[in-house]
């Protein structure tokens, strides 16, 4: 593989395995309409803020997370809003057609 090539799948792979969890999935959802604090984000998750915290800091890791502070809180948004395009991508139409194809695989 080429070192060049090699980097940036390895990158793609962080990013799809940061978008692997449902939970980072419904965090970036959250922040779809602008930027939030974790107060406001551990109720909308429904976990302990520890854990939520712990998802934050992947999604930063990766670059799909972005904060700023404000006292003593940090804010949370999205770095680029062209994850969206990503995320979007897999509508129902798509879930739809590999249900059906995996089905088949198993009939």
């Amino acid at each position: 593989m080429h070192s060049k090539k090699g980097s940036q799948l390895r990158f793609k792979a962080k990013i799809f395995n940061a978008l692997s969890d449902p939970a980072r999935l419904d965090i970036i959802e959250f922040l779809r309409a602008g930027e939030k604090c974790v107060c406001e984000i551990v109720p909308q998750v429904g976990l302990i803020q520890p854990v939520v915290s712990r998802h934050l800091k992947i999604l930063k890791d990766c670059g799909l997370l972005k904060y700023r502070k404000e006292g003593n809180r940090r804010l949370y948004s999205v770095a680029d809003p062209r994850i969206f395009e990503i995320i979007d991508a897999v509508d129902s139409d798509l879930v739809d057609a590999l249900t059906k194809r995996i089905i088949e695989q198993i009939a």
